[in-house]
């Protein structure tokens, strides 16, 4: 199939969009964090077994992390005050040791847990984006290109540093606070327990700033796809923007838009900001208090020099991790805010899909057949009304009617974009309910008015129509849309690299590539929408040229403003606010002088309808 089209309300894109400039206060209400980290844990479930190598790796240097503050304890008490220097030369050669082993496990740890976790989310972006091959284009509609992307790119990435940097930081975390502890009350119960005093105060304090921080994370996230929705907008609409001179309005939005990245941002990162300073002071109490309790007990002679300084430097590290872990919280929940974002999309369910019993469509003829179709975009507001229509097999049906009379949906419903709301439409005598999506499509072939090319050579634009066809298929293909001429005299000929949308080439050059790709796509069913309404008349003959011989032989849907490229089709179906008010050929319908005459006759003005 070449194309898909849309033709739902243009505003909808805009009334969708999730918050914007206008109240960039506003904190959502926090999802289901359970869920959100759960999902997240089942993509990386298939590595379980790497995943225990990293936790032992972790579990190793932070055991030979704890040695050294050990040691140096006993170098204090046993060496240092009896000045053996043997003793206190072999204590600092184990120290080093001790430091060389937790360098090296923990380089080991972070590589593998790095690897790991990228190929967990390469699925995860790969689930991501074959999900919304799968959405229908009612999702489309409502969901603007930015806000998918930043899904897609901004989202995506603060899982990727959440899970892939930190996760192994998280588990030296716990690990080390368990062994700390563990450590000091083996050591000495008294001084232990007056170090849980600040526990607490810590958790307390954690809790709360983490508690705003997700919300605002979230927001911000959101915010951002706002953001990157205006600016995909303004890039793509450079044309329209610089002819209508409304640079300056676009500048106005795009700081709205910005001013509210930056609002929600600032309150985000303010509270995460709170936590380092609060660690900070709370670590400082923490070291206090051990060497004030600790000195008035050596001072009773109830503890020794060397065991008050194995408990600082315990204490020293027990703040590191409860600092990392704070620090850790933030990263993790804006991670899980862009995983819930993530997990919305895929839980997402296409509006049409294939039925159970779905079947392939073979050797079609083209016989098609509407039958009492209604079919509404925004609920209460028809667009298709009681619509009956017959396309007998090779037959060319003309679609003509003011614009928004619901030709294009038409197209749209023929080729299940979107699925009727009751009736039935029949190809060959089948619903297209029943048929694969994927076969019933591969039987359509679509030339549109505006046709997208892809930044890639003219020959793999070309074979865009069928992936399987070869270079010789696609060169043919061409020749018989008589594109062959312009296209070899492009600098690199069918080689040649086209820019986004094929801005490099003319529309009339456009035209003759989507007509190329129908021409090898092969359809039982040609579809073309209003596929000549923007070229010069020259161009146009030259369009239509191909088009016939593209035509030949096959069931063909045109729609046209222009009603010159219409007067030779088999039944010509004039279209007024969804329904079908006039029928017949183009002479039958003159000769009528209803509304299509007058159609005809404005055109002859001067106009086109």
């Amino acid at each position: 199939m070449a194309e898909n089209i849309s033709n739902a309300p243009a505003n909808l894109t805009h009334t969708m969009r999730r918050g914007g400039a206008g109240n960039p206060g506003r904190i959502e209400k926090p999802k289901d964090i359970r869920s959100a980290s759960a999902r997240l844990a089942a993509y990386l479930k298939p590595f379980a077994k790497t995943l225990l190598v990293v936790f032992l790796l972790v579990l190793g240097y932070t055991l030979s992390g704890l040695a050294a503050p050990y040691l140096m304890g006993r170098a204090i008490d046993n060496y240092i005050a009896n000045k053996d220097v043997q003793g206190l030369l072999r204590t600092v050669i184990l120290m080093a040791a001790a430091y060389l082993t937790t360098n090296l496990l923990q380089l080991a740890s972070n590589w593998i847990m790095s690897t790991t976790t990228q190929k967990a989310l390469k699925r995860l972006r790969t689930d991501l984006f074959s999900h919304l091959q799968k959405l229908s284009l009612s999702y489309y509609d409502h969901n603007p290109p930015g806000e998918l992307m930043s899904r897609l790119t901004n989202d995506i990435d603060v899982i990727n540093q959440a899970v892939s940097m930190n996760i192994t930081s998280l588990m030296a975390s716990v690990l080390s606070l368990v062994g700390i502890l563990v450590a000091m009350f083996a050591l000495d119960f008294w001084l232990a327990l007056a170090s849980l005093l600040v526990v607490p105060l810590t958790l307390w304090f954690t809790t709360f700033i983490a508690k705003y921080s997700r919300r605002g994370f979230r927001e911000l996230q959101a915010e951002l796809g706002d953001l990157n929705g205006n600016i995909e907008e303004t890039i793509s609409g450079q044309r329209v923007i610089k002819a209508f001179r409304r640079n300056e309005s676009a500048l106005d939005t795009f700081r709205e838009a910005n001013d509210a990245v930056y609002k929600t941002g600032k309150t985000a990162h303010t509270y995460a900001f709170l936590l380092m300073p609060l660690t900070t002071q709370i670590g400082n109490l923490f070291v206090i208090t051990l060497a004030g309790l600790g000195g008035w007990l050596a001072i009773k002679g109830l503890v020794t020099v060397g065991l008050i300084a194995t408990f600082i430097s315990y204490g020293r590290q027990f703040i590191q991790p409860v600092r990392q872990l704070s620090e850790l919280y933030n990263s993790i929940q804006s991670a899980l805010a862009g995983a819930e974002r993530v997990f919305e999309i895929l839980d997402t369910q296409p509006e049409v899909e294939d039925a159970p019993n779905a079947v392939p469509l073979k050797d079609v003829k083209g016989d098609v057949r509407f039958e009492e179709v209604n079919f509404s975009y925004v609920e209460g507001v028809p667009v298709i009304k009681n619509m009956s229509l017959h396309a007998r097999a090779g037959q060319t049906i003309a679609l003509v009617g003011p614009t928004g009379a619901g030709k294009t949906t038409i197209i749209n419903l023929l080729s299940r974009f979107y699925d009727v709301e009751s009736g039935s439409i029949r190809i060959d005598g089948t619903d297209i309910r029943d048929i694969k999506k994927e076969n019933l499509r591969r039987s359509l072939g679509i030339v549109l008015q505006d046709t997208f090319l892809f930044s890639d050579t003219v020959l793999e634009n070309i074979r865009y129509g069928r992936l399987a066809a070869s270079d010789e298929e696609c060169v043919q293909a061409a020749k018989v849309a008589d594109a062959d001429y312009f296209i070899r005299q492009l600098p690199q000929g069918y080689h040649t690299l086209l820019s986004e949308r094929g801005s490099n080439l003319s529309q009339g050059q456009r035209q003759l590539l989507a007509i190329s790709r129908a021409v090898l796509a092969d359809p039982g069913i040609l579809i073309l929408d209003e596929a000549t309404s923007s070229v010069d008349t020259r161009t146009e003959a030259h369009i239509q040229k191909a088009l016939l011989l593209l035509m030949e032989g096959r069931t063909s849907f045109v729609i046209a403003h222009r009603l010159s490229t219409i007067r030779d089709a088999d039944n010509v179906l004039v279209i007024r606010q969804g329904e079908i008010i006039e029928q017949g050929s183009h002479q039958e319908l003159v000769n009528q002088k209803g509304f299509y005459f007058n159609l005809y006759t404005s055109q002859f003005k001067g106009q086109i309808i």
